[in-house]
């Protein structure tokens, strides 16, 4: 259910402006940095699935930049760049680079690239995590994922549709990132929310009557929620800590 997140490197406004938009359309969460001190700050202030880095970037070279992210985490990152020769690429792959996409490129291709390396860098801990991931704690709360169990502060059971809990798992694995409509409906399995899966405004109310339904059965007042909260401009958030503990 965690929806990948994927930081745009490029000095370029107008390419990271598009290609960040173009990632949210396709049911990313994605974000847009200029050099290595805002990958650095964006790497710090949340979770970042993988770096689209861009080799010529004004005064810093995004090859020296792989090489010293690498050194520190495995964060996977594709490097774009017009450089395209041999030797070139070479040097990507040689500090780390998980693949290398020549520009100009098909924006399609590129979209299958990164799915292909988020796939990569997720098949092992996906075994581990069906394995471990069992329980979350969230303001008091408890869901048992194993049992699909909600369980109140004070230890009653609350019973939730298929629609509600897989939008709760949604939020789970996204704790305090603001998430846009579309990026949920895009998490839901086969776009589920209960209502419209067009694109567009049905859609949007489709979320919004869903997310009021959840915040019926878990908060204390719905109309004043402290968790699940409107990120104004945006969509949703779920605004309070989460915590995963292995299944007894």
């Amino acid at each position: 259910m965690t929806i990948p997140r994927l930081l745009v490197v490029d000095d370029d406004a107008e390419t990271r402006a598009m290609l960040t938009q173009f990632l949210q359309q396709n049911g990313f969460i994605a974000h847009a940095a200029e050099n290595e001190t805002e990958i650095r700050a964006s790497m710090q202030a949340g979770r970042v699935d993988l770096i689209l880095l861009d080799v010529m970037l004004g005064d810093e070279n995004g090859v020296e930049i792989c090489a010293r992210l690498r050194a520190e985490q495995d964060v996977p990152i594709i490097l774009v760049s017009a450089l395209s020769q041999d030797h070139q690429r070479m040097a990507g792959y040689e500090v780390g680079a998980d693949d290398y996409v020549a520009k100009p490129f098909n924006p399609d291709l590129l979209l299958a690239r990164v799915r292909a390396v988020l796939l990569r860098a997720s098949r092992s801990a996906s075994l581990v995590y069906r394995r471990r991931l069992a329980l979350f704690r969230f303001g008091g709360w408890s869901y048992d994922a194993k049992r699909d169990e909600v369980l109140s502060p004070e230890g009653y059971q609350v019973a939730l549709s298929q629609r509600e809990s897989s939008l709760l798992k949604v939020f789970l694995a996204n704790p305090h990132i603001p998430l846009r409509r579309e990026e949920i409906q895009a998490a839901l399995p086969d776009n589920q929310t209960g209502g419209s899966t067009g694109e567009g405004e049905g859609s949007g109310r489709a979320i919004d009557m869903l997310v009021g339904r959840l915040r019926s059965k878990i908060e204390s007042d719905p109309k004043d929620p402290r968790m699940l909260r409107t990120a104004r401009g945006v969509g949703y958030v779920l605004a309070v800590d989460v915590a995963e503990e292995s299944p007894a």
